[in-house]
């Protein structure tokens, strides 16, 4: 090993921190310039220097983003080629001129490329794939955190409790991961909690959570679980989590009777996607407890089965091949009763879409 040149080196980069992040301009200044720079070029500033790359996946970059109203926020949609067996995942920025779905192509890392029912959570600049299981193998406890930054992989801790086939939120900064199918030793009817902080998980039990959970969402500071309808009955089989008392109970059955479909929260007002007969988005309403309609999708542009994710006052509805079709609920519209919206084609003919979360930076 060439001792001078592995000092030199070291050298270099000690001097590299120490230089301005634009010569002539002191640093927060340089910043204040540099956070003015759409997300999408970010990977190029990152070859710029070590220092520029260094500032681009830092905390304190997101932080001031967010802070000064810089921050954008891309929408990935994490998906199932049944007919390949084979898992994806594309990413969309909404504020692109062309708007448009793009294959990230190192995720997710080839040893989970055919494995089914994983948790897809995001929290700060990573996104998290949680558990699953193979086409003929048990569900799995491992846990994987992708740096959207870096565009690099880790191992996070692994999960209390074998699981597949959960439900994943996050609340109060924290990843929940909910019921679920599990392996012979699991406890289904449980839930844990991840603190990013300690790197653990917390396993909690409780009999009212129930292995096949179908949806969830977070809304009033508290968790929202959907366990499928009754066979019998008919009912809708829902409970809430309330974070004070650490409690599951069960959530308001009026609400819950039209919680039939994916939901999504908009400045803290409920709306679900009915695919039951082709597809029409509702509202709760909170003070009546009545669901009213809002408007039916264009059967043109809409594939389902759809996942639902919101930016502001916009509704994405993704469906089959990841075809999106834009709903501003601030704005919304009817022409012959059908709602006025924009869509973002296809990128193919396969994928089922299994989760879309968004991301800010």
């Amino acid at each position: 090993m060439d001792l001078s040149k592995s000092g030199s080196e070291g050298i270099s980069q000690i001097e590299e921190t120490q230089l301005p992040l634009i010569c002539g301009l002191p640093d927060d200044i340089a910043l204040f310039c540099l956070a003015r720079v759409p997300r999408k070029y970010h990977t190029i500033l990152k070859c710029v220097s070590r220092r520029w790359r260094d500032l681009v996946c830092s905390e304190e970059w997101r932080a001031y983003r967010r802070k000064h109203n810089l921050d954008e926020t891309w929408i990935y949609a994490l998906c199932q080629d049944n007919k390949l067996e084979r898992v994806s995942c594309y990413v969309l920025d909404p504020n692109s001129a062309r708007r448009s779905w793009k294959l990230i192509h190192d995720f997710p890392p080839p040893t989970l490329r055919r494995r089914k029912g994983i948790g897809f959570e995001v929290l700060g600049n990573n996104l998290y794939l949680l558990g699953g299981c193979g086409w003929s193998e048990d569900a799995t406890k491992e846990v994987y955190c992708y740096d959207s930054s870096r565009k690099s992989w880790t191992d996070a801790a692994s999960l209390s409790t074998a699981r597949c086939y959960f439900a994943c939120e996050v609340l109060d900064e924290k990843i929940y991961s909910i019921g679920g199918l599990g392996s012979k030793s699991s406890d289904t009817h449980s839930w844990e909690v991840y603190d990013p902080c300690t790197d653990n998980w917390k396993l909690h039990t409780n009999p009212n959570v129930v292995p096949e959970i179908e949806d969830s969402f977070v809304m009033d500071g508290k968790i929202y679980i959907h366990c499928g309808t009754s066979v019998v009955t008919s009912e809708v089989y829902a409970l809430v989590y309330e974070p004070s008392s650490c409690t599951w109970k069960h959530a308001d059955a009026d609400m819950a009777s039209g919680w039939r479909g994916p939901a999504v929260v908009v400045d803290e007002t409920l709306y679900v996607l009915d695919q039951s007969s082709g597809t029409r988005l509702m509202t709760w309403h909170k003070e009546s407890r009545e669901w009213a309609p809002v408007g039916r999708l264009s059967a043109l542009l809409t594939r389902p089965p759809c996942q639902l994710v919101t930016i502001g006052k916009n509704i994405f509805a993704v469906g089959k091949g990841c075809s999106t079709v834009v709903i501003d609920v601030g704005n919304a519209g009817n022409v012959g009763g059908v709602m006025v919206s924009s869509s973002i084609p296809k990128v193919n003919d396969t994928d089922d879409v299994i989760r879309c979360k968004c991301l800010a930076i």
